[in-house]
C-alpha cells in the first residue's frame, strides 16, 4: 500500500484528501505544519507528498519543499494552494515539485497527478539503478591503475581532476569516486561548463536573486547549493570563464558562495571533482585558465587513456555493450564473431568508448541474425575507411603494415568478385593456389558460407 504524507493546516482539507485517497487504497499520514512534516519525513518513508504552499509558524511550503528535496531528491511532491501565484508555482517546480494543484482540489486531477508522480519517481529510481551499473569496464593495466586510485581516494574528500579525450569515460570515473565516498547517499550534481553560455555560468553555479538581471523573475538555487553535503562534478572545466573561475576558487578556499545579485554569504560543504579534455597547463600559458585554480583542483590527477592505447579492453566493452543494448531493447542477447571483434579492435576510435558504444548499438539493432559477423560491419560501412586508418596509424613495423595492407586489399577484391576465387585470382594476376595460400595465411573468411561454396 502506498503511503502519502498530506501537509496542510486546514483540517477540512486534510479530511477531504484522506477520504479521496483512502478510497483508492492509499495510506494517509497528516502533518499540520512544516516542522511536523519534516519530523515525519525523517521517521518514515513516503511514496508521495501533498504539500500546501501556505503553512503556519513561519515555514512555508516552498521552504519545506527545499528541505525535503535536500533530504531525499527522489520523493515526488505535489504542491497545493488556494493562494499561490504563478511565480510561486515556477519556483516550486524549479525546486523539484512534480506538479502544482490549485484549491479547491479536483478529485480526478489529484488522483491522476499523484499516480503520475509516483510512477515517474519509480521510473527515475530504476533509471538511476541502471546508471549505477555503468561501471568502468576493462582489464588493462591502465584501467586497473585508475580503479586502484578510485578505491584509495573515494572515501576521502580530496579534490580530483580527471583528464582525457572526449568519450573516454570521465563522467563514469567521477561517479565511481562519488559512489566510493562517504557522500554516496547525498546529491551528485553535474555541470557541463562547455554547454552553458559564459554569461549564464555564474547563475548556474551559484544561483541568483530575483531581479538581479533581465529575465531573473524568481530566485534560483545554484548547483553548488544543490550539491551541499554531496559532490559537484565540473565537467569540461577548461571552458569556464575567468570570472567564474575566480568565484569557484573562492568556494574552494572558503566553502562559501554568494548568489548573483545577492549579498548573503551561504556556506556549502561540497566535494569538487573536475574534468577536462584540454591541456590545462597550456591553457594557463595562454591566459585562459587560472593557475591557482588549477593547483586547487589538481590535488589527485587521474588521466584516462584513449581507447586506442588500451585495445585489450575493447572485447570486454563490446560484450557489455551488446548485452546492455539487447536488454534495453528487449532483444535476445546476440554474439559477435572473433573476426568482427578483431576488426573493431583495429579501428582508431577517435570518439573513444562513446563511439564504440554507438557502433555496437547500431550493429545490434541492424544485424538481422543472432551473431554479428565481419560482413555486418561491411554492410554498415564500418570497415574499409576505418580499417585503412587503423593500418596506417597502428602498425608497429613495416612488415606488419605490408601484411595488413595486403590482407585488406585481397579481402576487398574477394568481396568485389563475390568471393569467387578464380575471378579474384585473375583480377589480381595471381595463381589460384597462391591466392588460396594468402587467404589461409591471413585467415580471411566469408561469414555464412562454407569452404566448398567459396571455391565455386
Amino acid at each position: 500500500m502506498r503511503t502519502i504524507l498530506v501537509v496542510d493546516d486546514e483540517k477540512s482539507v486534510r479530511e477531504s484528501i484522506k477520504m479521496i485517497l483512502e478510497y483508492e487504497k492509499y495510506n494517509v499520514v497528516f502533518a499540520e505544519n512544516g516542522q511536523r512534516a519534516l519530523t515525519l519525513f525523517e521517521e518514515q518513508p513516503f511514496d508521495g507528498i501533498l504539500l500546501d504552499i501556505k503553512l503556519p509558524h513561519g515555514m512555508d511550503g516552498v521552504e519545506v519543499l527545499r528541505k525535503i528535496k535536500h533530504m531525499n531528491a527522489e520523493v515526488p511532491v505535489l504542491m497545493i494552494s488556494g493562494h499561490g501565484t504563478f511565480e510561486t508555482a515556477v519556483e516550486a517546480t524549479k525546486l523539484g515539485a512534480f506538479d502544482y494543484l490549485p484549491k479547491p482540489l479536483d478529485r480526478d486531477k489529484l488522483l491522476i497527478a499523484l499516480r503520475n508522480a509516483i510512477e515517474q519517481s519509480q521510473l527515475a529510481r530504476e533509471v538511476k539503478k541502471t546508471r549505477e551499473r555503468e561501471y568502468i569496464l576493462g582489464d588493462s593495466p591502465k584501467i586497473k591503475e585508475i580503479l586502484s586510485i578510485i578505491h584509495r581516494v573515494g572515501p576521502t574528500d580530496v579534490r580530483v581532476l580527471i583528464s582525457g579525450e572526449s568519450g573516454t569515460g570521465k563522467e563514469l570515473v567521477a561517479k565511481a569516486i562519488h559512489r566510493a565516498s562517504k557522500r554516496a547517499d547525498m546529491p551528485f550534481v553535474e555541470v557541463n561548463c562547455a554547454a552553458i553560455p559564459g554569461e549564464l555560468i555564474e547563475s548556474e553555479l551559484f544561483g541568483h536573486e530575483k531581479g538581479s538581471f533581465t529575465g531573473a523573475t524568481t530566485q534560483r538555487i545554484g548547483k553548488f547549493e544543490q550539491a551541499d553535503s554531496g559532490t559537484i562534478f565540473l565537467d569540461e572545466v577548461g571552458d569556464m570563464s575567468l570570472q567564474a573561475q575566480a568565484k569557484v576558487l573562492r568556494v574552494l578556499e572558503e566553502g562559501k558562495i554568494e548568489r548573483v545579485g545577492g549579498n548573503k554569504i551561504i556556506e556549502v560543504n561540497v566535494r569538487v571533482i573536475a574534468a577536462t579534455n584540454k591541456n590545462l597547463p597550456e591553457e594557463i600559458k595562454k591566459g585562459n585558465f587560472r593557475e591557482d585554480l588549477y593547483h586547487r583542483l589538481n590535488v589527485i590527477p587521474i588521466h584516462i587513456p584513449p581507447l586506442r592505447e588500451r585495445r585489450e579492453d575493447i572485447p570486454i566493452l563490446i560484450k557489455a555493450f551488446i548485452e546492455d543494448t539487447c536488454l534495453r531493447n528487449g532483444i535476445a542477447v546476440k554474439t559477435i564473431s572473433e573476426r568482427a571483434v578483431h576488426i573493431l579492435m583495429g579501428m582508431e576510435w577517435s570518439g573513444n568508448v562513446r563511439e564504440l558504444r554507438n557502433i555496437v548499438e547500431r550493429l545490434v539493432i541492424m544485424t538481422p541474425g543472432n551473431t554479428i559477423e565481419s560482413t555486418d560491419l561491411q554492410t554498415l560501412s564500418l570497415t574499409h575507411r576505418d580499417e585503412l586508418e587503423s593500418i596506417l596509424h597502428s602498425s608497429k613495423g613495416f612488415q606488419e603494415f605490408k601484411d595488413r595492407a595486403e590482407a585488406a586489399f585481397i579481402k576487398h577484391q574477394l568481396e568485389l568478385h563475390n568471393w569467387n576465387v578464380s575471378k579474384t585470382a585473375e583480377a589480381l594476376e595471381m595463381e589460384r593456389s597462391h591466392l588460396y595460400t594468402k587467404i589461409k595465411k591471413y585467415g580471411l573468411e566469408r561469414a555464412g558460407r562454407d569452404e566448398e561454396e567459396d571455391k565455386k
